[in-house]
């Protein structure tokens, strides 16, 4: 990146990222892909990065040797002392993952849920502890970083201590916070009871600050101190300042709109690239589609589906509130009426995973859903599909239409947080448009939208495989993310706040 006012490159920056996971070493949803992503491709643009996570028992230690020794930590909890140890693995490039270790608060254990599925009981202290114990490895390696970026409620507590409890360190004399809010949904809401364990004052209890309805609010901690805050896209960004999409913490982001900026996610170019996809039944690009003919056959026959000229129709998603499956519901038996045949797979509600079966049993041979989630599968189901339907009610930013524009499937999503930024209306005129988008959260309008991507891949393929090949083309990197992370950074730098 080169400064232009100055006639000379950038100086890098000394970037740390903190996280409550990050693939490959653990990863729940779509924040291990962000904060497994987002940090290489930092790094890749020539700056040093320390990413932080928690030593979980679920960390894959098979990827590379986690030592067992490092940097001893002594964090206050409440009226005691934990102790924990920070050690590092040097992914080389200038990446270096640092794991905070404390048996008790992580040994043994995954991350947020146990196998039954319930959250920890001591989830806010497991997190207190962590964000504390990063700060604390900070100041023992000595070296100054320039930006500190937390992700989500589970470190948000972060820029609270920078602004408080470890305000005096030098080591973060000229550090900036930045914030990235990946689901506003998901805050951190904890009984005051728990105050005692945070070491914080208590003057910090109230609604300017931490207080939500007379709960603690970590996400709200974060907000309220972090220097710069980022959502994962534009469009949500626009969402989470009005009442329907803020989750009650609306008004403190309204209050913050200054430092509130929405930048894209991307995807893994290497991951999902099919010309050089070994899960595929063959590879293809954007110049030769006879690959993903090819793969659509493997997957009618993988899912036992007629054969039939009708487009092949896709879902792949979480059965859960807010993506959307409740208005699909009533679309699909018309869809497969008109010949469409269509697959799922996804798992969640057990209502949801109940009716699609059923629905699948009775079209048998059109239609068929796997329950679970399978990465070699989902990856398949991409590159077989015409189609990929998206009609989630709310979507701070979502990959999979990022997927299938790569895969060369046409997503027909709803315009909601980045499926908007990332999916624009076809235009059978112009040629210009790369999915199909609908405004209101309704069955009718997922039927209707669909129908219309029907109508142009039925009656006019030469303008759909124009689409296809026009999507595939797009840069949804994360190099593009991370230009535009760095120019944020710089900005904060330069100015104290945005």
């Amino acid at each position: 990146m080169a400064d232009k006012r100055k006639g000379k490159a950038a100086k890098p920056l000394d970037i740390v990222f903190v996280s409550s996971e990050a693939r490959p070493w653990v990863k729940t949803g779509g924040l291990g892909d962000v904060a497994g992503a987002l940090p290489e491709a930092l790094a890749a643009q020539g700056n040093r990065v320390r990413l932080f996570l928690p030593l979980y028992q679920s960390v894959n230690r098979a990827l590379r040797r986690i030592p067992a020794d490092g940097v001893r930590i002594k964090v206050p909890v409440s009226a005691r002392i934990m102790e924990g140890r920070a050690s590092s693995v040097d992914m080389g490039g200038g990446l270096e993952v640092w794991f905070i270790a404390q048996e008790g608060y992580f040994g043994g254990r995954g991350a947020y849920v146990d196998p039954a599925g319930i959250e920890y009981p001591d989830n806010l202290e497991r997190f207190s502890f962590f964000c504390r114990a990063v700060l604390e490895a900070l100041i023992i390696q000595g070296e100054a970083p320039d930006i500190i970026h937390v992700n989500d409620w589970q470190t948000a507590l972060i820029p609270a201590y920078l602004k408080t409890t470890h305000a005096g360190a030098p080591v973060f004399k000229r550090a900036k916070s930045v914030l990235t809010i990946h689901n506003l949904g998901y805050q951190g809401l904890y009984h005051p009871s728990l105050w005692h364990l945070l070491g914080l004052s208590w003057d910090l209890f109230n609604p300017r600050w931490m207080e939500f309805y007379g709960k603690i609010n970590l996400l709200k901690a974060g907000l309220s101190f972090a220097d710069v805050i980022t959502t994962v896209s534009p469009t949500y960004a626009k969402e989470i300042v009005a009442p329907e999409g803020g989750f009650g913490l609306d008004g403190v982001l309204r209050h913050k709109r200054r430092s509130l900026s929405g930048v894209l996610n991307g995807i893994d170019a290497d991951e999902w690239n099919p010309a050089a996809d070994q899960r595929l039944a063959a590879k293809y690009d954007h110049r030769s589609l006879e690959g993903k003919e090819i793969c659509k056959k493997a997957l009618a026959a993988e899912f036992k589906l007629d054969e039939g000229d009708g487009p092949l129709l896709a879902v792949v998603s979480r059965l859960a509130d807010g993506k959307g499956m409740e208005i699909l519901l009533d679309c699909l038996e018309p869809l497969l009426d008109l010949g469409a045949r269509f697959v799922l797979l996804g798992s969640g509600e057990k209502w949801l995973e109940r009716r699609f079966l059923e629905i699948a049993a009775a079209w048998r041979g059109s239609m068929a859903v796997t329950i679970g989630f399978d990465e070699a599968l989902s990856h398949r189901i991409q590159a077989g599909a015409d189609m990929l339907l998206v009609p989630s009610r709310y979507e701070p930013c979502g990959l999979t239409q990022m997927y299938s524009l790569a895969y060369g499937t046409i997503p027909v999503v709803r315009a909601a947080g980045g499926l908007n930024d990332t999916i624009h209306q076809y235009d059978p005129a112009t040629g210009k448009g790369n999915g199909f988008k609908f405004e209101e959260y309704s069955s009718e309008a997922l039927l209707s939208k669909t129908l219309e991507a029907m109508k142009i891949y039925s009656g006019e393929r030469g303008k759909w495989n124009k689409m296809v090949r026009s999507g595939m083309r797009e840069d949804n990197s994360w190099g593009r993310s991370a230009k535009t992370y760095l120019k944020l950074y710089r900005q904060a730098l330069a100015s104290g706040d945005l």
